[in-house]
């Protein structure tokens, strides 16, 4: 089985492999300034990023600031950046592995504007803080579904953000190591195909490792085992084969172009890779931990990619405009000629169906006039056969919708029954009492003629 060689306590760095620039490189400028987190010291690391490389521009040590006032080693952390040309930056702080549980999930086929709700359902399964306030953040890993996840007390979150910020130290992302990791060895390079093993022992009595795989995107860990059973667990989970072997992290990263001499950037890889993700946040984003509202804005060169393409899209905006309102106009001008051509065809069809309508109306009312006198000698058959003998009608008048008759008959009662049994009148009534004569009563009945409603 390979084993983890300890790193010497000072290695120069060998010269960099010319490597071929891809055209995602094109879009690597910016400066960053990373600042990892130690048991007692920080270690500050100032890096330019260019499509040709990165360049380690100054390094710095601020010993013993958890027993120092922040004001004072604030005011050497800034006299630092002043001396480089540095001030105008917001740093990217990394958190300490062992303060940070990172988890790797997959959430397959949810869309990238609903992933932050669907992790906020599980999250509290993540962590084994309990009912304790956490806070969390996270990154996409690759185009598939899985995410990689930090998650850090929120007491000592902010314990760090108030330092930093008492320290007067602007500052732009809390991270941890994975998540910078991950970003920075996929910038101004690519990462092994087949997976990879990565470890740190800069920390005593612990090592850290990361890795990645086909079977799994991320793996990172600190064990306080022995660096050979560690690296045969990190195998196991990764499902590494014997052929990748373990290499220190600083193997994962670009090598600097420069750096400054004497300086042991195998012991301080971690500090390099949150200055370049740092340096570009966009091509080389790290999951942020730090609440939005307290992010300090970052490096002005990283936006000049941004100004050219939007300056491109600007001027290719114009230009469809322009272009767009030229071929409205001539194709509205021969939609113009198109219609003055045709428009005496349309006006006379117009005509020739207003005449129709015309027509169509008059047949509509000669017909109605025709079905009117048959319906009313229909009624008045019918109003005969219903008042037969001996009922005397002395007086029937007949309109569109209703009957009105009175005369006399022997029992008028029954006559409303009558009526209302034909199918051409229903809702019969009497418009006024049944008065008695000589042997007869005397009516007066109104009723509806059905149909006609």
């Amino acid at each position: 089985m390979s084993t983890i060689q300890p790193a010497a306590e000072s290695q120069p760095m060998p010269s960099p492999v010319r490597r071929r620039i891809e055209p995602r490189d094109f879009l690597a400028f910016g400066t960053g300034v990373g600042i990892q987190i130690g048991d007692r010291d920080l270690e500050v690391v100032l890096v330019r990023v260019r499509p040709s490389g990165a360049r380690i521009l100054a390094t710095h040590t601020i010993e013993g600031f958890r027993e120092r006032p922040a004001a004072e080693w604030g005011v050497e952390y800034a006299a630092f950046l002043a001396e480089h040309g540095g001030s105008h930056l917001a740093a990217t702080v990394l958190l300490p592995r062992h303060e940070v549980i990172v988890r790797h999930i997959a959430l397959p086929g949810v869309p990238d504007r609903d992933l932050g709700a669907a992790l906020g359902y599980q999250i509290e399964s993540l962590h084994p803080f309990g009912d304790e306030e956490i806070a969390h953040a996270w990154m996409r890993l690759g185009t598939g579904g899985a995410l990689l996840v930090g998650i850090v007390r929120k007491q000592l979150l902010d314990g760090y953000a108030g330092l930093f910020t008492e320290a007067g130290v602007a500052t732009a992302s809390f991270t941890f190591s994975a998540a910078v990791l991950y970003s920075a060895s996929r910038l101004l390079r690519r990462p092994a195909p087949g997976g990879c093993l990565a470890y740190s022992d800069a920390r005593q009595y612990t090592v850290e490792l990361y890795g990645e795989s086909p079977a799994k995107a991320v793996f990172s860990a600190e064990f306080d085992a022995s660096p050979e059973r560690a690296a045969l667990l990190a195998r196991a989970e990764l499902r590494l084969g014997e052929e990748v072997t373990p290499q220190p992290m600083l193997e994962l990263l670009a090598p600097p172009v420069s750096l400054p001499p004497d300086y042991d950037l195998s012991r301080n890889a971690l500090a390099y890779a949150t200055a370049l993700a740092g340096a570009c946040p966009r091509l080389a984003p790290a999951a942020n931990l730090l609440p939005p509202e307290r992010r300090a804005s970052s490096s002005r060169a990283m936006y000049v990619p941004t100004i050219v393409l939007a300056a491109i899209l600007a001027v290719l905006v114009v230009t469809g405009i322009v272009s767009g309102k030229l071929r409205d106009r001539s194709y509205l001008a021969a939609l113009e000629t198109e219609i003055s051509r045709v428009e005496p065809q349309a006006r006379r069809a117009a005509s020739l169906d207003a005449e129709i309508a015309k027509t169509r109306a008059r047949i509509r009312l000669l017909d109605d006039f025709r079905l009117h006198s048959k319906a009313d000698l229909d009624a008045l058959n019918e109003l005969t056969r219903l008042l037969a003998p001996p009922i005397w009608a002395s007086s029937v008048e007949l309109t569109r919708d209703a009957l009105s008759i009175a005369g006399e008959a022997e029992q008028a009662a029954a006559l409303l029954q009558l009526l209302d049994s034909s199918p051409f009148f229903q809702n019969s009534a009497f418009a006024m009492p049944i008065a008695r004569g000589a042997n007869v009563e005397i009516f007066r009945i109104r009723a509806e003629r059905e149909g006609r409603r």
